[in-house]
């Protein structure tokens, strides 16, 4: 019985679009309703793989929405039970799908909002899949180093294999393979818009914490996950991204004095991503560095 449509956000995914709609339709084609992929204006043709594909529905936006937005739109086009959000770097294994589609519509799972599955690259080994939600304490800690030296007094960020070794409860999965209810997206009234990319998912997991909606991993279930983040071309872009988007959860979550110390850490690390790019070698870094930095002062500057 078909219970979940998937939404999958483009924007230049090359080949790896297509593989990720065939591993859909190859493992999971029975139990999805609709595959909803909302193209933000790629300009390498990736998107045009798709068409006449079936059970594809393909939504050209016109313009780059932004990930958290164009999820909402893709959304908006869906009527199933679950929502799973895919990244394009992502393919399905043949029990992907089932088992969290399984685990969801056990009883004791009715307040799991959101689950996730143990992410894995192309040699088999676990990659980032699920994270702490980032406090100012954690934060504090990715950034100055000491997650390593006093983890009890600031806890990682991301959680590695260790930590993920059995299915649990956590803060949060990561949105590259983010299955939903969709009345909990719903009622979260789905991603808020103002993260363009990146926090998307954190501030969207925590919402629904707040409604009394935990998050669950899946150990024992996988799926590919090809990650590597930015190309050299948008480096300075996706850093720029990521310090805003943290800037916007601060304000959003944080106390007044907890988003005034997260401003002073985030100048703090403009010199300190400076003396390690120096310090590896790495101009091309100074350079994304400088520039990230450049545009969130100018964003600080300009909004509202």
């Amino acid at each position: 019985m078909t219970c979940v449509d998937i939404i999958i956000v483009n924007w230049n995914s090359g080949q790896q679009l297509r593989d990720c709609v065939d591993s859909i339709i190859q493992f999971s084609h029975s139990l999805v309703h609709k595959i909803i992929v909302v193209d933000n204006d790629s300009t390498d043709g990736s998107e045009n793989a798709l068409e006449g594909l079936h059970n594809v529905t393909l939504i050209r936006a016109g313009a780059n929405l932004g990930f958290g937005k164009a999820c909402n739109l893709g959304a908006a086009h869906a009527s199933s039970e679950f929502l799973l959000f895919l990244n394009p770097d992502v393919c399905l294994f043949p029990e992907s799908l089932v088992k969290a589609l399984e685990y969801m519509q056990m009883p004791e799972s009715a307040k799991v909002g959101i689950c996730g599955v143990q992410l894995v690259d192309e040699n088999g080994a676990a990659g980032t899949s699920a994270a702490r939600f980032p406090t100012l304490s954690v934060l504090t800690g990715k950034t100055l180093g000491l997650a390593k030296l006093l983890p009890s007094l600031f806890p990682p960020h991301f959680m590695d294999s260790v930590e993920l070794n059995e299915s649990k409860l956590v803060d949060q999965v990561i949105g590259a393979l983010f299955l939903i209810r969709k009345s909990v997206f719903d009622q979260c009234q789905g991603f808020d818009e103002r993260f363009f990319m990146y926090f998307e998912e954190v501030d969207l997991s925590l919402r629904a914490k707040q409604l009394g909606y935990s998050s669950y991993f899946l150990s024992d279930v996988t799926a590919f996950h090809k990650g590597g983040g930015c190309s050299e071309q948008v480096k300075a872009t996706c850093l720029f991204y990521t310090l805003r988007s943290r800037v916007l959860y601060a304000q959003k979550h944080y106390s007044a004095l907890s988003y005034a110390l997260l401003i002073v850490l985030t100048a703090v690390e403009l010199p300190l991503r400076l003396v390690h790019s120096v310090f590896r070698r790495s101009w091309s870094d100074t350079k994304n560095a400088l520039i990230a930095y450049g545009q969130l002062t100018v964003y600080f500057l300009w909004r509202d």
